[in-house]
């Protein structure tokens, strides 16, 4: 009688713990959440990043009449929200000179616009290599590379571009 007792009473506790865990809710699975900013406003924070200084010295180099026709071109698409074509005109200026970081750049910045976010921080850092490492250009190139990695969810890797930021700027001359 005592082998029966047992076996029903460890059938009992099986029984109510297979009861009470059935009761237990587990949590929702945490959704990471959702990045809503837009490239429009990507953009707007490597302009913002990009400031000019009255006292930096930015150095423009002359450029072949055909190339500069080309970025107004890319200039008009993209005020006209025309990426597409905005970043066939840029890609026909590489062609011509893919050597020039600020022709790189601007590619760069179309390519953050239509939310490419690799090529966009691709085309930033081969700028880094082929631009000034001063200057605004250089704090454009940093700031694209820093949203291109946000809009990826790759904070720390942002947070390196920008720290990067500050050593584009030189402290101007100071003149009495």
């Amino acid at each position: 009688m005592t082998t029966s007792r047992t076996v029903i009473r460890t059938a009992s506790v099986l029984a109510l713990g297979l009861a009470l865990a059935a009761c237990v809710s587990t949590a929702p699975p945490v959704k990471p959440p959702v990045d809503t900013t837009t490239p429009a406003q990507r953009m707007a924070a490597v302009d913002a990043s990009a400031g000019k200084d009255d006292k930096e010295l930015d150095v423009q180099p002359l450029r072949d009449a055909g190339i500069e026709d080309l970025r107004v071109v890319a200039k008009a698409k993209r005020q006209a929200n025309d990426l597409a074509g905005a970043a066939d005109a840029l890609d026909q200026a590489l062609l011509i000179n893919e050597g020039d970081p600020s022709i790189v750049q601007e590619r760069a910045e179309i390519a953050l616009l239509q939310g490419d976010w690799a090529r966009a921080e691709t085309l930033a850092r081969k700028a880094v290599e082929l631009g000034s490492k001063t200057g605004p250009l250089c704090r454009r190139h940093w700031a694209t590379i820093e949203q291109a990695r946000l809009a990826r969810g790759e904070k720390e890797n942002a947070a390196s571009a920008h720290a990067q930021l500050e050593g584009c700027t030189v402290p101007g001359i100071k003149r009495y």
